[in-house]
């Protein structure tokens, strides 16, 4: 599997992101430059997290407007894996590929430290491999992940289980506490409607393998894999 990982001015994770799919789960990786206009060859894009362009308009906002992400909208348009983490979950956001926009920290804070986070879909490309409702601890990084969107769009995300975690504590309970940036309905991550576009905060890259003591974000990057063999399989994206 050939992954394409977007390298904007800021970007601070791309090379985690680098580093996991290419040194510990054995794939292609290819660093794109944000001044390039073209992802053939691709099989799945990764946003990585940081700070695009120093964040300085609003997080992800001066991103959307780089020339890689008119490929990107048509590499998501026909089909192809997008996956956004946090700075990259805010580019999604801002580009138009997911509904709704990240508010401040509920704490006005910058926060990093470990979360829960609940897999409240299990049925997609990203966590086919986890179990429904499975609780998996992937830390955050942000001051700008408290999501938030209209109650209609709200209403149509969990009506079309769009809604892919949630925050949560260890033992799968969602409380207001248990949610570290106030984000509305305890979410943690959000895909399109057709299913291969998925946005989250939490940085699983960082927790895919044992040397570092956890290896539960490895099961999303395991499950995009899986996902492209078995289409791949059978002739399609």
């Amino acid at each position: 599997m050939n992954i394409g990982v977007v390298v904007f001015p800021g970007s601070n994770c791309d090379h985690d992101c680098q580093h996991v799919f290419r040194d510990v789960l054995a794939q292609d990786v290819t660093m794109i430059w944000h001044k390039e206009t073209s992802v053939s060859g691709l099989d799945a894009i990764i946003l990585p997290g940081g700070f695009s362009y120093g964040d300085y308009l609003r997080t992800g906002a001066i991103a959307r407007f780089s020339p890689i992400m008119q490929a990107v909208k048509r590499f998501a348009s026909e089909g192809g894996l997008v996956l956004g983490i946090c700075n990259g979950f805010q580019i999604l956001l801002e580009a138009g590929l997911l509904p709704g926009a990240m508010l401040r920290n509920r704490s006005l804070h910058f926060i990093c430290r470990e979360t829960y986070v609940k897999v409240e879909n299990a049925a997609t490309p990203f966590t086919h491999l986890c179990n429904p409702g499975q609780v998996l601890k992937i830390p955050v990084a942000h001051a700008d992940g408290n999501y938030y969107t209209d109650p209609v769009t709200l209403a149509g995300l969990q009506a079309n289980a769009q809604v892919v975690f949630r925050y949560c504590a260890a033992d799968g309970s969602m409380t207001p506490e248990s949610c570290p940036n106030g984000s509305l309905d305890n979410i943690a991550g959000i895909r399109n409607a057709e299913g291969n576009v998925l946005g989250l905060m939490p940085h699983p890259e960082r927790c895919a393998e044992m040397v570092i003591g956890n290896e539960d974000g490895r099961a999303i990057f395991l499950s995009m894999i899986a996902s492209w063999e078995r289409n791949k399989s059978v002739g399609v994206r």
